[in-house]
């Protein structure tokens, strides 16, 4: 069903304001003269006005016209982090467990009681010491990734693994073919690399495979990014035939595959990773910062052994080395069974998590894994995200909407809800006030 014309022009007017076509402090046009240029009613000109205040992109001074207002800084490739102490924060996650804060304290005993403290004040080798290498492969395997101390490699957070990743193995101008919603992290690191992305439509469960094989016999593509186990932000986990058939594709077309898994632990019984089933081609990136706590910064990369210098070099350049006193921590918590548990407490949580919002936004078509830390909310037809967005924000309520993610033309309109950063009671209440605010903007 075709959107009405004006909001058509409410939308190129946003698309214009938010890429600086329309520079902060323009006058647009009179009503009457919008009207006229776009063969409206004055009267709809005047909504199409009141759409972009309401989406904070305007404003209306009396006497004067209406001017153009510095934008929020939504869209710019990565998640917004609410800046309020009294906002809550439904726009990132940082999932928490109980008890987590005693874990750290305990460690940091045990830290301190070992007979190699002064080691961890020394530069560390770039891609971690040997035995730290040697738990996180057991790690890795035991989740089916094929590594060892030779193909793994600490890196600081799986950001920091992405864009090493991009920085060792691609060059500026490469095509890198991604879904035409995916992590904004990813965008930021290929902006940073003068990467060019080329986005794949969803198809069910995963990429249109079909659009990336027209893709690659039109374009020199040089990587694939991927999140097959828990899709962020579509909640997606590829079927075993699904990443079979990638595979197949990237092999044929000499791609590397980029496999994100930072999500990955939330989906019990997923198939087997991409890595696992072409481990010559793909680059393996996760970390400790869902499942763990965000603030540890580790995660780890796995590839290719012939691939390890180059990505050595990178993690020299950028960090020299991970911060070996978290590192260590990380190290003893794999090997005690501590991150087995806190993944195994925070699939518990993001379930209940999920159930809350199901009965919540039951009226509302949600996508999402019933185990993930996210809602995908596509909006009605007549509904704008923006106006969305401003509207929970005057209600202290932080959202992100569909541009970070976004990395075609076509932005659609929806809210990702991030369901991990607060207590289940603001939640609830946070999310009755979504639910609220939508059926209130939806006629």
């Amino acid at each position: 069903m075709p959107q009405p014309r004006y909001k058509e022009l409410v939308d190129r007017l946003a698309a214009d304001i938010r890429a600086g076509r329309l520079r902060p402090g323009t006058r647009l046009p009179t009503h009457r003269d919008l009207a006229a240029r776009e063969g409206l009613a004055l009267v709809t000109a005047t909504r199409v006005y009141a759409e972009l205040r309401a989406m904070g992109l305007v404003s209306g001074e009396a006497g004067r016209g209406t001017f153009v207002k510095e934008p929020l800084p939504r869209g710019q490739g990565i998640d917004l982090h609410a800046s309020s102490a009294d906002i809550v924060d439904l726009s990132f996650n940082y999932p928490s467990a109980p008890g987590q804060t005693d874990l750290l304290r305990a460690a940091l005993r045990q830290l301190a009681a070992s007979g190699d403290l002064e080691s961890l004040l020394r530069y560390q080798p770039h891609g971690g010491r040997e035995h730290e290498r040697t738990t996180v492969a057991r790690h890795l395997a035991s989740r089916g990734v094929p590594a060892t101390a030779g193909t793994t490699l600490l890196v600081s957070g799986a950001q920091h693994g992405l864009t090493t990743t991009a920085m060792a193995l691609l060059e500026p101008g490469d095509v890198v073919a991604v879904d035409a919603l995916t992590y904004p992290g990813f965008k930021l690191a290929a902006e940073a690399n003068r990467l060019e992305l080329a986005p794949i439509p969803a198809a069910g469960h995963g990429p249109d495979l079909d659009a990336l094989a027209a893709l690659c016999k039109r374009r020199r593509v040089r990587a694939v990014y991927a999140m097959p186990t828990l899709h962020n932000p579509l909640g997606w986990v590829m079927s075993a035939t699904r990443r079979r058939e990638l595979v197949a594709l990237a092999r044929h077309h000499g791609l590397i595959v980029i496999e994100d898994a930072a999500y990955a632990f939330l989906a019990e019984d997923a198939p087997p990773p991409l890595a696992s089933l072409a481990p010559e081609t793909t680059v393996y990136v996760s970390s400790l910062s869902k499942s763990v706590a965000t603030g540890l910064r580790v995660g780890f990369v796995r590839a290719p052994r012939e691939w390890i210098p180059r990505l050595e070099r990178t993690i020299r350049a950028t960090t020299w080395n991970t911060p070996a006193t978290m590192t260590a921590i990380a190290c003893g918590w794999m090997e005690d069974g501590t991150v087995d548990q806190l993944e195994a407490r925070k699939r518990r949580d993001a379930t209940i998590r999920q159930s809350l919002a199901a009965e919540v936004l039951g009226r509302f078509k949600r996508i999402s894994h019933p185990a993930s830390y996210f809602v995908w909310l596509p909006l009605p037809l007549e509904v704008r995200a923006d106006t969305i967005a401003m509207a929970l924000m005057r209600e202290r309520v932080s959202v992100s909407t569909a541009q970070p993610f976004s990395t075609s033309a076509h932005v659609p309109h929806a809210i990702r809800l991030a369901l991990g950063s607060v207590g289940l009671d603001t939640l609830r209440r946070s999310l009755e006030t979504v639910a609220r605010v939508v059926a209130d903007h939806t006629y």
